[in-house]
């Protein structure tokens, strides 16, 4: 069974956000609220549909899509993309998001962690989370 399977993950430490959020594009503001929140995340997978729940104290979102599919998404900053989700193994889950500013999030799951992993340009910023 994947390690994520019923798990809720909150942030615990993050690393080069407010550079990969700079090279977004992301202004001043929102990169302080962006480094100021500590999110909890949830991938939920019902047939052959996923969702990943992002919730914290600035805004939920949620994202719904089939493996190896596109579907349009808007990021929290308000860019609007085309992106697709793959499944490496059980527990590896890549997201590419293209756009104007094309970035990779690559969520590593465990037991008891998740590293989220994401570049844009030359920008990395890895997101540690423990499952609660």
């Amino acid at each position: 069974m994947a390690a994520w399977v019923g798990k809720k993950y909150k942030m615990e430490k993050s690393e080069g956000f407010d550079d990969y959020m700079k090279a977004l594009g992301v202004g001043m503001v929102l990169r302080k609220l962006g480094n100021s929140i500590s999110p909890t995340v949830e991938l939920v997978k019902e047939g052959d549909e996923y969702t990943f729940n992002t919730t914290s104290t600035f805004k939920n979102t949620t994202i719904k899509f089939k493996l190896g599919e596109e579907f349009e998404e808007e990021t929290v900053d308000g860019r609007k993309v085309k992106s697709v989700c793959t499944l490496e193994g059980d527990n590896k889950l890549i997201h590419e998001q293209k756009g104007e500013k094309p970035t990779t999030i690559i969520r590593e799951f465990t037991d008891t962690d998740l590293i989220a992993t994401m570049t844009a340009g030359n920008a990395k910023c890895v997101r540690t989370y423990k499952a609660v």
